[in-house]
């Protein structure tokens, strides 16, 4: 039964692949758990920040930080959030997808596109595709450090400070649920006072600043920055190990399903032959 053996080792290929989907569809799902509670140990400085940050760009202020100041946009550069591994579903696609589309618009205005990168993944993907990377962060891991960031990080806002880009953007996935990741861009220079932030405000006042304004204002908006972009690779990763999750949950179920209609071939297979011998057996007792 050359077929039937065939289908056997079809079959056992099958389920070896089904078992290691399984293990990881478990590794994922411990991760996961870890990376959600950095997620959310990560987001209460990120919100209130936020919110110090949106009324500063409220504030009426005698020294104006090049980072609140707004300028013809001749150059924007983009921060795109990505994995380091794959088989996660979609999720990096969703994100190079965003990118692009926010790309070309910019391209159609005949503005010039810089590109850091955090997470090979997206390396590798603007290196095909002919964007201009002038950063990159990658191996980060599943615990990301803002130590691991800081050279794309620092490379965009030396580059906007220099006035080479006049905007930054950030481009990563954003955790919804265990099932549902969006994908969205966020505006990080110059700062613009977003209404969930400015909600946070409750009055137009002024801070004290002492000694004086620009010191703190040079420090306090690069921790900003800082914060946002770590959120969102904190983020990233929670979206990461879910997608993953699912995606090999996903890939066991059909390897069960697989695994049951080669079975049920097979067994038919086996029925025919066992049919076909009975009959020939049959036959040579009548021929005698």
């Amino acid at each position: 039964m050359a077929v039937g053996k065939e289908i056997r080792d079809q079959i056992g290929s099958v389920k070896s692949t089904q078992k290691i989907t399984k293990a990881m569809e478990m590794v994922a799902a411990s991760k996961m758990r870890r990376a959600q509670d950095r997620m959310l140990a990560a987001r209460p400085y990120a919100q209130k920040i936020r919110s110090v940050v949106a009324h500063i760009a409220k504030a009426n202020l005698e020294y104006k930080h090049p980072f609140t100041i707004e300028r013809e946009v001749k150059r924007v550069g983009y921060i795109v959030v990505s994995s380091d591994r794959g088989l996660c579903g979609g999720l990096n696609m969703n994100v190079f997808r965003r990118s692009m589309t926010d790309m070309a618009e910019w391209d159609e205005k005949g503005v010039e596109i810089d590109i850091a990168t955090i997470g090979s993944k997206a390396l590798s993907f603007f290196r095909r595709a002919g964007g201009k990377v002038i950063s990159e962060a990658s191996h980060y891991g599943d615990k990301p450090s803002l130590a691991d960031l800081l050279g794309a990080i620092t490379s965009m806002l030396k580059a906007y400070e220099d006035g080479k880009i006049d905007r930054l953007y950030v481009v990563s996935n954003e955790f919804v649920n265990t099932m549902t990741q969006a994908a969205v861009s966020k505006q990080l220079v110059p700062v613009v006072a977003t209404k969930e932030a400015t909600d946070e405000v409750p009055a137009l006042f002024d801070y004290i600043y002492e000694p004086e304004a620009k010191p703190i204002l040079d420090t306090v908006l690069k921790r900003y920055i800082e914060s946002q972009i770590y959120e969102a690779v904190v983020e990233n990763v929670a979206c990461e190990q879910s997608a993953r999750m699912v995606a090999m949950k996903a890939a066991s179920d059909n390897a069960g399903d697989l695994i049951g209609e080669l079975e049920l071939i097979y067994n038919k297979a086996r029925q025919s032959a066992i049919t076909q011998e009975i009959s020939e057996i049959v036959s040579g007792a009548s021929a005698v």
